[in-house]
């Protein structure tokens, strides 16, 4: 595994231990919480505007799967997938309801930025859908800019498209 925990300091820290690692997105484990984000998204938006990439194609050389976990339990995940045309898009972002507040969409968006760069791309794309607001939110605060379609998606209602240029460092 390539990851890290974060605890902060101190052996009284009753704070969770979190750890984000790049892993197989075909583990049990990793699949039923890829099973939450499909029903998640199901009762979001119509089958044809759900743009979900299956397990095998997440498994594919050009993809990088991070999984976060809190004592030891999968409850986020994130990917991205490089593309030849020298971009990559962020897949699967999601962090189980019994999750949210601990800060984990950021630090998912920012350890997939890190692997991005060092990946040697500079652009970062996405497509996420106009009902889920806290991406939206997380997205824009990170530097996102709504953008047309890209790749083979075509103009959809219930989607916004967003793109990040890292700055060089």
């Amino acid at each position: 595994m390539n990851g890290f925990v974060e605890r902060s300091p101190g052996s009284n820290d009753a704070r969770p231990a979190i750890a984000l690692a790049v892993e197989d997105p075909g583990s049990v484990e990793v699949i039923r919480l890829i099973e939450q984000l499909d029903s998640y998204l199901a009762g979001l938006y119509p089958p044809e505007c759900n743009h979900l990439l299956p397990i095998e194609s997440l498994r594919q050389p050009n993809v990088v799967f991070l999984v976060a976990r809190v004592d030891g339990r999968a409850v986020g995940c994130g990917a991205f997938v490089k593309h030849a045309a020298g971009y990559a898009e962020l897949k699967r972002m999601f962090v189980s309801p019994d999750s949210r507040g601990l800060g984990l969409g950021r630090q998912i968006l920012e350890r997939l930025e890190a692997l991005v760069e060092s990946h040697g791309l500079k652009v970062i794309r996405l497509e996420t859908g106009v009902s889920q607001f806290p991406a939206i939110g997380l997205y824009q605060h990170f530097g996102y800019q709504v953008r047309g379609p890209f790749g083979d998606y075509l103009e959809d209602p219930l989607s916004i498209f967003m793109e990040k240029t890292l700055a060089a460092r």
